[in-house]
């Protein structure tokens, strides 16, 4: 039996040029009939296309966003964030003023920017938002989650180097298939931490969990739930975490994975 499934957005949910396929809502309705909640899990925050998505899932359920750093019930706004760990801030806004590479700031409900490069718009054009760049200390509001955005190599560089006290934890999306974004979050804060979190407040166990992803970021979910989907555009390492492999992201690879769901076998 299946209770609860967590769904990654880019790569799964969310495929080619923004393209979701029409079968995913369908299945998703089907599921909700069943009395199967439906998690959004995803790296973006909790504003802009990545909140409308999450209400149209589950519009008064638990969500995971910034890679777990923000579990937010959309009925009551009850959040369980993680703040960032304060003495990375000033570490990481100097070196992003040092290498010119394009570094954001999240709190729950907004984000800092201040690069102008092409990527930093692109990245607000994803996210469903304007595109302000302003000063990283113009942000006040508790931080949950740093992200850099930066090439494959740079990338391979960041995350080859110990990070005492954060979580490194990378993705892609099909919209910027030329961008990698290392998000950074508090140590033990990842997308599998929080499924936990939501698995235990609405009372389930994790054996009746299903999560789908694609990419490195949702290993920690995969690894601890009952059905750790892979979709059929998935990196190799979720391939491997994986006990089933659907279609791919175009293809409408999450409706199939949210029918195994409803008649689990």
């Amino acid at each position: 039996m299946i209770r609860l499934v967590g769904i990654d957005v880019d790569g799964t949910l969310v495929g080619t040029g923004g393209f979701i396929h029409p079968s995913i809502w369908d299945a998703a309705v089907r599921a909700c009939e069943r009395g199967i909640h439906l998690a959004l899990c995803s790296g973006r925050p909790a504003f802009g296309l990545a909140l409308e998505y999450a209400r149209r899932l589950e519009a008064g359920g638990w969500h995971i966003f910034q890679n777990g750093a923000s579990v937010v019930h959309l009925a009551t706004g009850k959040s369980r964030s993680v703040p960032f760990p304060s003495t990375w801030k000033e570490t990481l806004i100097k070196q992003a003023r040092s290498t010119g590479e394009v570094l954001e700031l999240y709190s729950d409900t907004t984000y800092v920017a201040e690069s102008t490069s092409s990527w930093a718009r692109d990245h607000a054009d994803l996210l469903g938002v304007a595109f302000e760049p302003r000063p990283l200390e113009s942000l006040t509001q508790p931080i949950v989650r740093a992200q850099w955005l930066l090439s494959q190599e740079r990338a391979r560089e960041f995350t080859s180097v110990p990070h005492p006290g954060l979580e490194v934890a990378q993705s892609s999306s099909p919209l910027m298939p030329d961008t990698q974004f290392v998000g950074l979050t508090h140590e033990g804060v990842t997308k599998g931490s929080a499924i936990r979190s939501v698995a235990e407040g609405y009372g389930i166990p994790l054996q009746e969990v299903m999560y789908v992803g694609d990419a490195g970021n949702d290993l920690s979910a995969l690894r601890i739930v009952g059905h750790p989907i892979a979709m059929g555009n998935a990196d190799p390492a979720v391939l491997e975490a994986a006990q089933h492999v659907v279609g791919h992201v175009n293809q409408g690879g999450l409706a199939q994975a949210l029918q195994m769901a409803i008649n689990p076998r």
